[in-house]
């Protein structure tokens, strides 16, 4: 079932700045909104309803919301839940005569890792039939009990934009990995997940606009 994400962004998205803190601020952005269907969602980290995405009113940004996207290891853990992915396929509609790109994007979360363990988020980004982006990480050391965020930045020059007059579904992989390392996983328990103060997971895409000739 196809997930439909108006115009009514959560308060995350709301507070967002334009391109402008991207440096892309020379860039236009389109009068009329955004429309996103999430085509598919697959991955261990976002079962079946778990995934959303709503738009910020000046179509600056999009946000990601999930319920369930945890990686952990150590007791209480199966043997596969170190790793947790996701796999956003999106059909974006919009305004015609303009195109888009991925600016930037905000990943934060929790993370709980025991002395010696690690934990890692990854992600990267596509448009169908184009080739994949360089995927970007980062990597959190134990011990740590406290809240985490990163932000993948792309340079202007670097921008890859939807193909002008085609829609192409844009693709976004997400990776949560927590290893043990030197800790011991048969008496604690390490982990990492990308929730907010309610619970729920937030990721937010920043967009560059470009008119199409």
């Amino acid at each position: 079932m196809l997930l439909r994400a108006l115009a009514a962004a959560t308060a995350v998205a709301a507070s967002l700045s334009g391109p402008s803190a991207f440096g892309v601020d020379s860039l236009p952005t389109p009068p009329d909104r955004i429309v996103i269907d999430v085509a598919t969602v697959n991955g261990s980290g976002c079962p079946a309803g778990t995934a959303a995405v709503a738009v910020s009113p000046d179509n600056t940004a999009f946000t990601v919301t999930y319920s369930s996207y945890l990686a952990q290891v150590g007791v209480g853990s199966k043997p596969t839940d170190f790793r947790k992915n996701c796999q956003l396929n999106l059909r974006v509609h919009v305004p015609q005569g303009f195109t888009y790109a991925i600016a930037s994007a905000d990943y934060r979360g929790y993370a709980h890792l025991e002395k010696g363990a690690s934990g890692t988020q990854r992600a990267g980004y596509y448009f169908q039939g184009l080739p994949d982006t360089a995927h970007q990480n980062h990597r959190f050391d134990g011990p740590r009990d406290d809240n985490w965020q990163a932000t993948d930045t792309v340079d202007v020059a670097a921008l890859v934009f939807a193909p002008c007059g085609e829609e192409r579904n844009f693709n976004i992989n997400t990776e949560l990995r927590v290893s043990s390392g030197t800790s011991d996983p048969t008496r604690t328990t390490s982990f990492m997940t990308m929730d907010s103060t309610d619970g729920d997971i937030n990721t937010v895409y920043h967009l560059a606009w470009k008119q199409c000739p």
